[in-house]
């Protein structure tokens, strides 16, 4: 039998392959996804940036429901592999890791942020990391090297997430149990890391409101 030690270093090389691979290939695809909420919500809206001027309650609840979409989503998935036991634990964390950094992008674009430029790139690594739990205060002195930053805190969030899985894999072990498990581990990691992120987002929000509250109206020149 796997050794937790040995199982905890596959799940770090799975999470930081799969986190790399994720952001290149099924990242949040910004228009498609404000289109999607102008449809859904009736947000009167162009850009993300707008997210700022509409009330806080709405914003809210856009992010709370975003979360619980990727939840649900985890949790299907985690039940179906769950079925394989121990066996399909490292697949089951690829993916999961996958859902959980679209789940973050997405709360990035609701709060208004999109992640177009370096800088940008960099700022969602920083709230993917304090999702994680993980600080990354001294990786942010190379944080306008992103091609730098962004392997290093991956692999930072990497160790962080292995770490907790591994806490709770015993569970996968047992047959009857391990759909149930691996769908109620998932749900719980989607959420934990959700809600740190969106508290991430949110003070930067915060942030931002004020920023557009206290800047100076455009001139009004008069009629002819």
């Amino acid at each position: 039998m796997s050794s937790p030690g040995w199982l905890s270093r596959r799940l770090e090389n799975v999470i930081r392959g799969s986190l790399t691979r994720a952001y290149e290939t099924v990242r949040v695809d910004p228009a498609h996804f404000l289109f999607q909420l102008q449809g859904a919500y009736g947000l009167p809206i162009s850009t993300f940036r707008g997210m700022a001027t509409l009330p806080l309650e709405t914003v809210e609840e856009i992010a709370v429901e975003t979360i619980r979409g990727g939840m649900k989503i985890a949790a299907v998935e985690g039940a179906g592999l769950g079925l394989g036991g121990i066996l399909t634990i490292v697949p089951d964390m690829g993916i999961l890791a996958a859902i959980t950094l679209r789940t973050v992008q997405k709360l990035s674009l609701i709060y208004g942020f999109e992640f177009n430029t370096d800088d940008e790139v960099a700022e969602l690594w920083v709230a993917m990391a304090s999702a994680a739990g993980v600080d990354i205060s001294r990786e942010l002195v190379e944080k306008e090297i992103v091609n730098r930053f962004v392997p290093s805190v991956i692999r930072r969030i990497a160790t962080q997430a292995s770490a907790e899985f591994v806490e709770k894999w015993a569970g996968r072990l047992i047959p009857l149990l391990s759909a149930a498990i691996g769908a109620g581990l998932n749900y719980y990691f989607v959420r934990l890391w959700g809600e740190r992120a969106r508290a991430h987002f949110r003070e930067k929000h915060m942030r931002l409101r004020q920023q557009m509250l206290a800047a100076p109206e455009p001139l009004q020149l008069p009629s002819t």
